[in-house]
């Protein structure tokens, strides 16, 4: 198991994150706010690889999984791993949304909607600046 795939939590005090983060990776993935639409990185990308988290390196989801939903947000439907994300209840501004974080590190990512594509029907809507993109082609693979 490589480090970005290691379930070993990573906490950090605010002023770490604050640090560490852009201060819009750290409005979206601290404070649970959302770039606006057809605005952040990767909400068109189209290079095969791996979406890390911009937090803590943590793989996310495959550029295999990834689709163009319309909606301006980079869209997946299924994380590289049933782990590596977890669901938090969001009834923020009104609504009940199912919210997406980091398991590692528990930064936001974004939302889950059930209209996804097959084969598992979810729409992984998240926020580009939540995210870094490891391209197939610097990716390591094991031997």
């Amino acid at each position: 198991m490589t480090q970005k795939d290691s379930p070993e939590k990573i906490e950090r005090s605010e002023e770490e994150w604050r640090n560490a983060l852009t201060p819009e990776q750290y409005r979206v993935m601290r404070q649970h706010g959302t770039e606006r639409a057809f605005t952040g990185p990767y909400w068109d990308e189209k290079r095969a690889g791996i979406y890390e988290c911009a937090g803590c390196g943590a793989a996310l989801f495959n550029s295999e999984t990834k689709y163009d939903s319309g909606s301006g947000w980079p869209s997946f439907y299924a994380p590289v791993r049933a782990d590596a994300v977890k669901s938090v209840e969001d009834r923020s501004h009104g609504m009940h949304r199912v919210e997406i974080r980091c398991a590692r590190c528990d930064g936001h990512l974004g939302h889950v909607f059930p209209d996804g594509p097959r084969p598992t029907g979810l729409r992984f809507c998240m926020n580009g600046t939540a995210l870094h993109l490891s391209p197939a082609d610097e990716n390591t693979r094991d031997a």
